[in-house]
């Protein structure tokens, strides 16, 4: 990408809201990525309606815009330019990105997209470990009568590592050969 279309992975995320159950983007924010007006990004969404189902964009209501300036996801309803904004899942993008045809709109649809894939990796991973973490609270409470014997065992563990970390400073032992005039 040229250095005038790069969009920092931040940008993208901190224009990523979590709204009705879905992470979605709101068509001022990508139409300034576009490098589009917002009316005409709308306007295309309008002439291409079929191309976008509900699982891919919705018109957000006056309730959705009110909940998010109230959660101060964006700074006020004049941020959305006086009308009810469109919201675009990640597959929406992606079809924006084949109704404006222009290079610029299919390189950010592309790193918008890498964005998405990314922070879905990042879910998955985390989940792993919460998981664990989980199976493992599970198992202890399971095995709350022994709970003690644990601590104990685990308190023994650190006083080793410490031990290990901290070593105690005893004189050592001179090895070698002594003089007539030395003590041990």
């Amino acid at each position: 990408m040229s250095k005038s279309l790069e969009i920092s992975s931040k940008g993208i995320v901190d224009k990523i809201y979590f709204l009705l159950g879905h992470k979605v983007m709101l068509d001022k924010d990508l139409a300034e990525m576009y490098g589009v007006k917002p009316i005409r990004l709308r306007e295309q969404v309008k002439r291409n309606k079929l191309r976008f189902p509900g699982n891919f964009m919705f018109q957000l209501k006056e309730k959705e815009v009110d909940f998010m300036v109230s959660q101060n996801a964006i700074p006020s309803r004049k941020y959305l330019g006086g009308s009810l904004p469109y919201a675009f899942t990640e597959h929406g993008v992606l079809r924006l990105a084949n109704i404006l045809k222009s290079e610029r709109a299919i390189q950010v649809s592309i790193r918008i997209i890498e964005v998405f894939v990314n922070m879905r990796e990042m879910l998955i991973t985390h989940k792993d470990i919460l998981v664990k973490l989980e199976r493992l609270e599970k198992k202890i409470l399971k095995q709350d009568q022994h709970v003690k014997k644990h601590e104990d065992e685990i308190q023994v563990i650190f006083e080793a590592l410490k031990q290990l970390l901290e070593p105690q400073q005893e004189p050592r032992k001179k090895v070698g050969y002594r003089r007539k005039d030395e003590k041990e």
